[in-house]
């Protein structure tokens, strides 16, 4: 018998045991490289004997479990669930999980399935029983405390738990009636039995300024303090840096170079300068905080900001990545200040074509901070006086305006999308509460700062490709051919001929023929839900938006991590070096990396989502502007325009008709009269309903039978959050009814199928 054999054993005996690579088990258990021989005939044998199994994908699981399949699960409110095997991205792969075979599995959870009806018996579908919970997503949730017959009892937020969460004798934590609270789950609630947990923290009372906030933080885990190992080495780099000493840094302290940013921008990551010879060519400096000169890999900061992957940015806070003494201040690029700064020097001809680029560790010293929008005035204002921008720097924005425009002409030629959709802005009054929204604009002041990004992007990452080195890599997979037509289906049905659905050029002409016309909404969304999601990989798959075969984050390493370890990597080849790169740990890093940046835009959405339907409160009965974003059997989900906020006009309102669903076209259709509610139509809503706690808003057609309040069995509130970028995903096919599971067609919808037949 080995003696690695009880080490490997145990391991595999513990409940919150995820299957392993052999290399990944090895690291776990701390075996070096000269133990690993030993190690690695040790898991062979215990295979060969029928202790562990060792799968297709080189994971080592338990015996019994071979055959399994290992993912993320979700329960809908109905009590059914899906699970997305790992390493997928379509919905058309996920497992359907009945009512009573979920276990006490949570949204988030990794976990087992044994799939046990293929999708030709199921459905749309697989179908499969949770055999394991392999490990928890979170074991605190948030919610509202209430007391019943002396007892404790938290009613989570949201619809993921249909009953209250027992939290024993009242009182606990000093919690009183309608207080918000964080709980830890001690026993997770199944169809059988009710769930338990243990009061950790009280949040304040509900409607208290500030609430809203923590009740997200502590909901997504997403930290908001720093340990103070972590800040007393960010005091300590803050004491040790000296601008002065630049060593083998290039020296571009006397280069005119400014920052564009939002106005209340407070972290400052990029910087541009640029110059032109008598030739017509361009050179384009794009300098970015060199946060690697200050975080080095392995030292708590790396691990905080590793931890963390993202900053976090909410309507009323911002939640950094680094410690403000960094990401504020020393690594910050601000005006007069000598910074440190890693730099892609590009060189591009008369028509945009890149021609040169060398890298280099630098010194910057900024000349001048623009906001957008007086980077907009000093640019297209002439006559406007702007006190700071001297002439020189007004004819050096004018140079950077027309450069922008060639590079942006010659990346939509060769085929990258511009799918832009109006952005609404929430405004926050001094407590946080919403007090009105506005339009963002994105005009070419934004415009001209993202082209010079990609620039850089692009080619720091031709560069590592080049030199075969592991980067991280912003990947944007082909969407599917299949639902590509689908779109084409949609947009013949608005008459839009799509001969190409699969060319980028095709996309983007449709894209620019309705820019100005009322199909544009309909046409955007329904390319929206057509795209894949962008993620972070080591693997070259391109990014299809971008008609890019190599691109990367680089420019925002104070607020990204992906960022940090492309600087590292380029740091080590500037320097001389070969980086070093394991294509296994560089995997588990960019799935934690597009994890922490999911979990941070379900973040803002979530507040912004709270603090409107807060808002809306007192609005019912009040009449908005809206855009259907979603059509299903069950009825239309919408936006309103004026507040960026989804809800759903059930079609139990809709009591003019009865409507059935024509899927290839995105509509619901009238039976007698033929009204039909298109993707993208804009429309005239009021409020009939709203729920803050189960992040519920019920909407109906004027003149209409409002919503009843519904429960929470009803599929209304069985789809994801809608996308809300042109990396977005298409949404799952709704499965067969299954006993006691699957979400059930409203009645007065299948009467209107029923007559259609």
């Amino acid at each position: 018998m080995s003696p690695h054999d009880d080490k490997i054993l145990g391991l595999l005996s513990r409940p919150d045991y995820a299957p392993l690579t052999l290399k990944k088990m090895a690291k776990q258990l701390d075996i070096d490289d000269e133990n690993y021989p030993a190690f690695r005939s040790a898991v062979k044998d215990l295979a060969k004997a029928g202790k562990l199994d060792i799968l297709k994908d080189k994971t080592l699981r338990k015996p019994g479990e071979k055959g399994t399949v290992v993912g993320t699960f979700r329960r809908l409110a109905k009590g059914f669930g899906f699970v997305r095997p790992a390493g997928k991205l379509d919905r058309s792969t996920d497992i359907f999980i009945p009512v009573d075979a979920g276990l006490d599995a949570a949204t988030g959870d990794s976990v087992a399935v044994q799939v046990t009806k293929k999708a030709r018996e199921a459905g749309f579908n697989d179908q499969g029983r949770v055999i394991r919970v392999l490990t928890r997503a979170t074991g605190l949730f948030v919610g509202t405390y209430h007391e019943e017959r002396r007892r404790g009892f938290v009613t989570i937020d949201g619809t993921n738990f249909n009953t209250p969460i027992y939290v024993g004798d009242p009182g606990a934590k000093g919690a009183k009636p309608g207080d918000k609270v964080a709980i830890e789950m001690v026993r997770y609630p199944t169809p059988e039995m009710n769930g338990e947990g243990v009061i950790t923290e009280l949040l304040g009372a509900r409607g208290t300024p500030g609430v809203d906030t923590l009740t997200v933080l502590r909901a997504f885990g997403i930290p908001d303090e720093f340990d103070e190992e972590t800040l007393q080495e960010a005091r300590e780099q803050a004491k040790a840096f000296n601008p002065e000493a630049l060593g083998t840094r290039l020296d571009l302290r006397q280069t005119p170079t400014i920052t564009i940013d939002p106005v209340n921008a407070r972290d400052f990551d990029d910087a541009i300068s640029l110059s032109r010879d008598d030739r017509g060519y361009w050179s384009l400096g794009v300098h970015i905080a060199d946060v690697g000169h200050f975080v080095r890999a392995g030292t708590a900061l790396d691990q905080s900001a590793r931890k963390r992957g993202t900053s976090v940015y909410l309507p009323d806070k911002v939640v950094p990545m680094l410690p403000e003494v960094l990401s504020n201040s020393l690594a910050s690029l601000q005006q007069g200040q000598t910074r440190f700064t890693l730099s892609a020097l590009m060189e591009f001809n008369s028509e945009g074509i890149r021609t040169g680029c060398t890298f280099a560790r630098s010194a910057i010293k900024v000349d001048h901070r623009f906001a957008y929008e007086r980077a907009y005035q000093a640019m297209f204002e002439p006559e406007t006086p702007i006190e700071e921008a001297s002439p020189e720097i007004r004819n050096l924005l004018m140079q950077m305006l027309e450069l922008s425009r060639v590079l942006r002409d010659r990346r939509k030629k060769r085929g990258a999308l511009q799918l832009n959709m109006p952005k609404v802005a929430v405004d926050l009054g001094e407590n946080g509460e919403v007090v009105g929204a506005h339009l963002e604009l994105t005009d070419e002041a934004h415009q001209l700062i993202e082209e010079f990004m990609l620039s850089a992007n692009e080619a720091v990452a031709e560069h590592l490709t080049a030199e075969q080195v592991g980067y991280l890599r912003r990947g944007h997979a082909d969407p599917d051919i299949g639902k590509l037509r689908t779109f084409a289906e949609f947009a013949r049905s608005l008459g839009i001929k799509i001969d190409s659905p699969q060319s980028r050029f095709e996309l983007q002409r449709v894209l620019d023929e309705t820019a100005d016309k009322p199909e544009r909404y309909a046409i955007h969304y329904g390319l929206l839900r057509s795209l894949k999601q962008a993620i972070y990989t080591p693997e070259a798959e391109g990014h299809f938006a971008l008609a890019s075969d190599d691109y990367c984050h680089f420019t925002s390493p104070i607020r990204r991590y992906p960022d940090l370890q492309v600087h590292r990597a380029l740091t080590a080849l500037i320097e001389g070096k070969r980086p070093r790169s394991d294509p296994d740990e560089l995997r588990v890093l960019a799935e934690h990396c597009t994890r922490t940046e999911r979990r941070a835009e379900m973040a803002e959405r979530e507040l912004v989502k709270i603090k409107l339907l807060t808002y809306l409160l007192d609005k019912i009965g009040m009449q908005f502007h809206a855009i259907i974003i979603g059509v299903e059997e069950f009825g239309l989900f919408v936006q309103l325009v004026e507040f960026p906020v989804e809800g759903l006009i059930h079609v139990k309102t809709l009591g003019d008709d009865y409507y059935y669903l024509e899927s290839e076209t995105h509509t619901l259709i009238g039976r007698r009269a033929g009204t039909r509610y298109r993707l993208g139509d804009r429309v005239e809503v009021v409020v009939a309903r709203v729920d803050v706690d189960r992040r519920e808003l019920d909407l109906a057609f004027p003149g209409m039978a409002p919503a009843e309040p519904r429960k929470a069995e009803e599929p209304g509130r069985d789809r994801p959050a809608p996308p809300t970028r042109s990396d977005r995903e298409g949404r799952r096919p709704v499965p067969k009814s299954a006993k006691g599971a699957r979400p059930s067609r409203p009645k007065r919808a299948e009467k209107g199928k029923k007559k259609r037949k």
